[in-house]
Order: C-alpha cells, then sequence, then structure tokens
C-alpha cells in the first residue's frame, strides 16, 4: 500500500472509531494505551503510525511517530513543541525524491534529523541539532523522508546511516 493511501486510512480510522470514544473511559484509554493502529497527536492533531528503525546488528527499534505530510504540516515541523517521548518523532514524507535541508527555527527541544534515501535507509543524520539555529542542516542525497527524533536518541540506540526506515 503506498503512503497516500496509508494516510488516508490513519485519516478515517478516527472517524470509524467514533462510537466507541464516545465514552470517557474508552477516550482515557485511548489516550494512555499504546496502539500498533493509527491515532491521532493531542498537540498537533496529525496521524500517528508505527515507525521502525532496522539496525545493523540485526536488532530494531519501534517509534510512534506523527505525520507531517502537507506542506503547512512540514512548515511547522515540531516547532514551539517543549516534550517528546522518547520513543516518539515526527516524520516528513516526500512525494518524490528530492534534497531536503533542515532548521531548527522556533524548535525548543533539541532534534535527531535523519534523512532516508530512496531505499529506505538513513543517509545521514544531523545529530543533536541546536535549538533555534537557522542554519540549514542538508542531506547527503535525495530523500524519500526526514525522521526527526529527540536530540540524541539515534546515538543512544545505535542508529547510524545505512539503517534500514519502514513506516
Amino acid at each position: 500500500m503506498d503512503i497516500a493511501r496509508k494516510f488516508a486510512a490513519f485519516l478515517l480510522l478516527p472517524v470509524l472509531m467514533l462510537p466507541a470514544a464516545c465514552s470517557k473511559g474508552a477516550a482515557e484509554a485511548a489516550a494512555t494505551a499504546p496502539s500498533e493502529t493509527a491515532s491521532v497527536h493531542p498537540e498537533s492533531g496529525l496521524a500517528v503510525v508505527p515507525l521502525t528503525v532496522g539496525l545493523a546488528s540485526g536488532k530494531s527499534h519501534a517509534f510512534r511517530v506523527e505525520v507531517a505530510a502537507t506542506e503547512a504540516e512540514q512548515a511547522k515541523g515540531l516547532m514551539f513543541r517543549t516534550e517528546m517521548g522518547a520513543d516518539e518523532g515526527m516524520i516528513f514524507p516526500e512525494k518524490a525524491p528530492r534534497q531536503a535541508a533542515f532548521w531548527m527555527k522556533n524548535t525548543v527541544i533539541p532534534l535527531d534529523i535523519l534523512f532516508i534515501g530512496p531505499d529506505h535507509r538513513v543517509l545521514n543524520i544531523a545529530a543533536d541539532a541546536v535549538p533555534y539555529d537557522e542554519r540549514p542542516l542538508p542531506s547527503k542525497g535525495p530523500v524519500i523522508g526526514v525522521l526527526e527524533l529527540n536530540g540524541g536518541r539515534a546515538a543512544q540506540l545505535g542508529i547510524a546511516p545505512g539503517d534500514k526506515v519502514s513506516w
């Protein structure tokens, strides 16, 4: 299934689940229990999907990431956020491979910015990007996505160029 169809399915899922979430108990359970299906981030309103990074060691690490799919969502990204969970992040999918550069304008928390090539492998990592810094942090080639994690998280988990990313 292509990214556009997955994203459309994730957008429809909350509508289909509305009757189940109408009770206070169901809403609280949905907010606190991790799920393998799509959900919506309470602060951004973006779809949240599972993402896995396969490490060279053969291990993998699972994240739940917000999908910044539109130009407006991508322009805002994680600006003004004051915290993010250890296994959370934001993915910026591209419709076609392109050179990319990110900056930290209005971004409060340090980030690791992982540039993902057309083969779904990490091309390069801008590690511990400095909050509010407006210098561009470029990819080392065309990308199909960019993943933002908490600063230092990639090194902590041993994520490196060449590791496989799937979402």
